[in-house]
């Protein structure tokens, strides 16, 4: 059997992937650390000691990385990082770009100011970034401090990555990851989401499925959900098995919508995180084909830290960007351990190949191949 092969060439690295090495890792990893922030944001306030799950795309012929960073009270916050070459030589904004809001900030005027600076005082987490015409749409997870587990995906919007402007939630139930498609599809908006539950462990129940939705008006916040996801797991062996939730925003292919996301098997050391990808058709995105191989597990490669450095959580690779070039490279920008910023490169045709000739039911996790 021939295996799909790709030969990939990064400014002064050369690397393959294939179907059993669907991601290479950059070799230069972490591409950002928080001494490199800490060395930016100075002040006492602004140390930070994770830096992780960042949104990726271009603006001014430039990668716009927006990135989340713990302070060292636990809070989240969302810094701003840009580089040419989208590997190297980031230049960090001198101060977080996203806080949790103020009445200071900006607010769309739909937008109820109280609730969502309640709403935010736990922390802002894991920004997702859509381009749409001229405008980015950022979605995050906004944090209430004082009730457990109560988490809105908001919305902001920005056209310079210097003002941005808040949205509020999506829609006002709890929500984890929604990540939306970077063009209207059949003259709507669609997006993927995956609901919060509330279970012990923060596996199992709607932990395990992800729902995509649909709206005529992005603003208003009445997101129409099918009623059965369109990605479940059983619970069974899977690496996916425990929980699963989209990541980076789609990157739209010939091939259809390449969606990478995470997964989660639980086990008796903890629930280490693995990426995977499903195929998404370009005209009815809420028809998936999914890869039941993931593209990368954690290893000790992903989290390179000094000896007094600290650590967050182990096994852990999470994404929350990606992009394309035009030759077919992928770019995947991911989280070490929820400690450091990682990339790592792959092939569209290799993630397509997974997912068209070693698929997995897309409603239980099961294999749909022969081995």
């Amino acid at each position: 059997m021939e295996i799909c092969k790709r030969k990939l060439h990064i400014t002064d690295w050369e690397t393959e992937v294939d179907l059993n090495k669907p991601v290479a890792r950059y070799p230069g990893n972490p591409i950002i650390t928080c001494a490199d922030v800490n060395c930016v944001w100075k002040d006492p306030i602004y140390q930070v000691i994770t830096v992780h799950n960042a949104g990726i795309t271009f603006y001014n012929d430039e990668v716009i990385m927006l990135f989340r960073s713990h302070l060292r009270n636990g809070i989240s916050v969302i810094g701003t990082a840009r580089s040419r070459n989208g590997i190297s030589n980031w230049a960090i904004d001198p101060e977080p770009s996203i806080k949790p809001c103020n009445d200071k900030d900006v607010f769309a005027e739909e937008t109820n100011k109280n609730n969502l600076i309640e709403n935010e005082t736990g922390g802002v987490e894991d920004p997702r970034i859509s381009c749409i015409g001229n405008t980015y749409f950022i979605t995050y997870s906004a944090y209430h401090a004082l009730e457990k587990d109560k988490v809105r995906v908001s919305l902001i919007t920005t056209r310079d990555f210097k003002s941005f402007v808040r949205h509020g939630p999506l829609m006002d139930v709890d929500m984890r990851n929604v990540v939306i498609f970077p063009e209207k599809i059949n003259g709507r908006y669609y997006a993927l989401f995956r609901p919060n539950d509330h279970t012990e462990d923060h596996t199992g129940g709607v932990f395990k499925e992800i729902q995509i939705g649909c709206n005529k008006d992005i603003f208003n916040h009445n997101w129409i959900l099918t009623k059965e996801p369109i990605m479940r797991q059983a619970g069974g062996p899977s690496t996916f098995g425990s929980k699963i939730g989209p990541g980076a925003t789609p990157i739209k292919t010939k091939y259809g919508w390449i969606n990478i996301f995470h997964g989660v098997r639980g086990t008796m050391d903890g629930n280490p995180y693995t990426l995977g990808v499903a195929l998404h058709d370009l005209k009815k995105p809420e028809k998936v084909q999914v890869s039941n191989i993931p593209i990368l597990f954690p290893a000790k490669a992903d989290c390179r830290t000094k000896d007094e450095e600290y650590v967050h959580v182990p096994n852990v690779v999470f994404c929350c960007g990606a992009h394309r070039k035009d030759d077919g490279t992928i770019f995947i920008y991911y989280g070490g351990n929820d400690t450091v910023m990682n990339v790592g490169v792959t092939h569209e045709d290799v993630l397509v190949e997974l997912c068209l000739n070693y698929p997995q039911n897309p409603m239980n996790g099961i294999p749909a191949y022969p081995f």
